[in-house]
Parts: C-alpha cells; structure tokens; sequence
C-alpha cells in the first residue's frame, strides 16, 4: 500500500523550494555595487530624515520659529521630503538599470502586472494625499497643525498607511516592469524601512491628539 507524504514533510519541501527560489532569484543581485548601496541607503535615510527633524520641531518648535509659522515651516519640511523621494527614486531607477534583469519574468504578462500595481499604489498615494491636505501628508501634527477629525474616508476606509503602501506597491510595480531582482529587493527595504517608520509615527500621533483632547477638556 502505498502512503500519502506527511504535512510535517510537505512543509519542509515546501520551504526549501521557497529557498532555492529565493536563493536564485537574489543570486541575480549584487548588493556590493556602489549603485545598490546608495539605494538603500536613500531608501533609509528618508523615512529617518523627516521622523527626526518633525519630532525635532515638535519639540523646540525651532522651524516655525526661523519660518515665521508653523505652516512655512511644514511646506519647506514638505518640499525637502519630495525632493529627497525624487533622489531615492533616481537611485532605485539606477540601482535596477545596473543589475541584470530575471530573463524569464522580462515579458509583456510580467510588465503589465507590474504596471496594474504600480497604478493602484499610484491611486492610494494621490488619494491619501488628497484626503490629507498638503500639511496632513507632511507631518503638520508635529507642527501643531492638526486635523479636526480622524480621516476615515477612502482610502484609509480600506488600510491603514495608504501613502506608505502605496508608495511600496509603486516600486514593487516598477521593479517587476523592469524585471529587476535587485528592484524586488530594494522593494523589500522600502517596505521594511516604512514599517519601522509606522512603529514610530503612529503612538507618537496618537499621544498628539490625545493631548490635544486632553487641553480641550481642561478648558
């Protein structure tokens, strides 16, 4: 009689299949290249950058203070966090554009799929945005410029962070229209460093609002 393969087996196999394919598809990148390192390092620097100059600023209110406002202040903050996304998005263009590409996932099925989901994270950015206001994007909380009301409206009605995983399903789309290994990869680093950024960002707004609900009552 011939026996079926135990769950505890399967598994296994499983899992090194999922390792030999990682092992392969990774194989592809060169994470010493000059061009790869400065990627994820832009990649890094981003979501450090504007965590501590708006906790910075929350602190001292030095920026509204050189500004002449708190809304100067979030606007330059604002400006200097596009640009630095236009620098890390050179970088990750490049950093693709010097690895080579996975020969079997460069085809119009992979370039489309890539391109559907960069147009969804593309939607979930704009309509963040759009919801938000130019200073509920860019850290007017920490400038004491808050919201009346939590913003429950679409895109935020479907996940939280929509601007953050937007902006990783962008660069996932990218990547695989691209079929760029090193792109996946780098995608992975976007998605780490921004989850690192929620960890931070999200009780530190809270505990904003809840003074600010707190100084409501008191008065």
């Amino acid at each position: 009689m011939t026996r079926g393969s135990c769950p505890q087996a399967q598994q296994a196999q499983g899992r090194s299949v999922d390792v030999a394919a990682m092992a392969q598809l990774f194989g592809y990148v060169d994470v010493t290249d000059t061009g790869f390192i400065v990627a994820v390092l832009s990649i890094a620097f981003n979501p450090l950058f504007w965590n501590v100059v708006a906790r910075w600023e929350h602190k001292t209110r030095v920026f509204s203070r050189v500004f002449g406002s708190a809304h100067a202040a979030c606007y330059c903050l604002g400006a200097v966090i596009l640009l630095l996304n236009c620098v890390r998005s050179h970088c990750f263009t490049e950093a693709m554009k010097s690895q080579p590409k996975l020969e079997g996932w460069d085809c119009h099925w992979t370039y489309y799929s890539g391109l559907a989901i960069s147009a969804v994270g593309t939607l979930f950015v704009i309509s963040s945005f759009l919801a938000l206001g130019f200073t509920g994007t860019f850290l007017g909380d920490y400038f004491g410029i808050l919201m009346e009301a939590k913003v429950t409206s679409f895109p935020f009605s479907v996940l939280d962070n929509p601007m953050y995983w937007g902006s990783t399903a962008i660069y996932l789309g990218w990547s695989l229209m691209h079929a760029s290994p090193a792109g996946l990869l780098l995608t992975a680093v976007v998605a780490i460093s921004y989850t690192i950024a929620m960890l931070y960002e999200g009780p530190f707004t809270e505990e904003i609002y809840r003074q600010k609900q707190k100084g409501v009552k008191n008065k």
